[in-house]
């Protein structure tokens, strides 16, 4: 049984960086992970399968502006709702914070994120050519979070 959303905190780091590397290929280092998990300005939340971390979202809070910097499910888990349901509850904690538009970038190639995107309405705002290591374009999407 899948718990949470539930805030991450310093105490889920290995759980974290164990699901960056399954997830996303090691996007952070331990360092930059532990930095996201004790700043108050970078909300994280996370669902657990037991004492596993199966998903996670995570942003940065920048004035009235939430940059979306992580969206991550165990690929042992996908096609289950769990990236709709942790991004659901990140956007919910920067509404609570008084943010009132949030954004991303995705992999142009990455259909499954750029439709889970779209259903919570985010719209393309611009390209960022070459911005993944593999050297392909990111999409900038923003999202109005006061409708």
């Amino acid at each position: 049984m899948v718990t949470g959303p539930a805030p991450l905190s310093l105490a889920d780091l290995a759980a974290c960086l164990k699901l960056d590397q399954q997830a996303l290929g090691g996007l952070w280092t331990e360092s930059q992970w532990r930095t996201e998990l004790q700043e108050a300005s970078r909300p994280g939340v996370g669902l657990w399968q037991g004492e596993a971390l199966v998903a996670m979202a995570c942003g940065w809070l920048i004035l009235d502006e939430l940059h979306i910097t992580v969206v991550a499910v165990d690929p042992q888990w996908r096609r289950l709702g769990l990236g709709q349901q942790v991004l659901a509850a990140l956007l919910a904690e920067a509404r609570g914070r008084a943010a009132s538009r949030a954004t991303l970038e995705v992999a142009t190639g990455n259909g499954a994120a750029r439709g889970l995107y779209a259903r919570f309405g985010f719209r393309d705002a611009g390209i960022r050519r070459g911005y993944y290591r593999s050297g392909e374009d990111a999409l900038i999407q923003w999202l109005d979070l006061r409708t």
